[in-house]
């Protein structure tokens, strides 16, 4: 795939920028963010990043294990909090409020699809698809509906009443993605989507997420293969707890694929 490193004028961006500009029209915004564990002595996982993740933008991170990249991911999602900086998630600063708004800006605002898929074993596909909009106050029948809606764009419209143990991998990887939509996110987050699947399947779920993004969905994808992260638009390379570099793939790989 062609590609050229990025500029100061890249869609993601890097750098100090405008403390204000920064995360306005952003699904997403780091500004100077460092976490640091201690474990006996100061592990520093991420160090000053400054990150700006544009609405509708699809983006990759690589870097080697014990780079960052989870923490990144962890931080954006709300699910741990960085010890310095600012993170912002649908222009709301997420990094200082409480745990209970965090857990609320989490389930309406991000969507995670794991590589070990996460799903509720004892729920139905539509149960686990649903499950999110529970939190939100919306009554059953309206969460079966939606559910059946998004399990029919991905292609799963007759498993529905399905539990996991009885779905493939690449099936269950499309119940997650499905709930992962469910709340109508402002950023879809995958971490090693493709992980646990073959070759082949994993081929169809970088064509459910290319429509996804054609569609106007914002994702950021943690991966450790090359030649997954070249259907990003652009890569941003993390080493050493800092942003090493952010390339733009001139040409993003396409799937041709059957799903609806």
């Amino acid at each position: 795939m062609a590609a050229s490193d990025s500029d100061a004028e890249s869609d993601v961006e890097t750098g100090q920028g405008d403390a204000k500009g920064d995360h306005e029209g952003a699904a997403v915004s780091l500004r100077d963010v460092r976490k640091t564990y201690y474990l006996g002595e100061p592990v520093h996982a991420l160090d000053g990043v400054d990150v700006t993740i544009p609405r509708g933008s699809y983006t990759a991170v690589m870097g080697p294990s014990g780079s960052g990249k989870s923490t990144l991911l962890n931080l954006i999602g709300c699910l741990d909090t960085p010890t310095e900086g600012e993170v912002w998630v649908n222009e709301r600063e997420v990094s200082a409020i409480s745990q209970r708004e965090r857990t609320k800006v989490r389930g309406q605002e991000v969507g995670f699809v794991f590589q070990t898929f996460n799903l509720m074993p004892k729920l139905t596909a539509a149960e686990n698809v649903a499950l999110p909009l529970v939190f939100q106050g919306i009554d059953k029948s309206e969460r079966i509906d939606r559910a059946n809606e998004l399990l029919e764009d991905v292609g799963l419209a007759d498993r529905g009443d399905h539990r996991p143990n009885e779905l493939s991998g690449g099936q269950r990887q499309r119940v997650a993605i499905a709930r992962a939509l469910s709340a109508s996110p402002a950023i879809i987050l995958a971490d090693e989507p493709t992980g646990n699947l073959d070759q082949e399947t994993g081929k169809q779920i970088m064509g459910l997420f290319q429509r996804l993004h054609d569609e106007g969905n914002t994702i950021l994808m943690v991966t450790h293969e090359r030649p997954i992260a070249e259907h990003a638009q652009r890569v941003i390379h993390v080493l050493d707890g800092t942003i090493e570099r952010v390339e733009e793939i001139e040409s993003p790989r396409r799937v041709e694929t059957d799903l609806p």
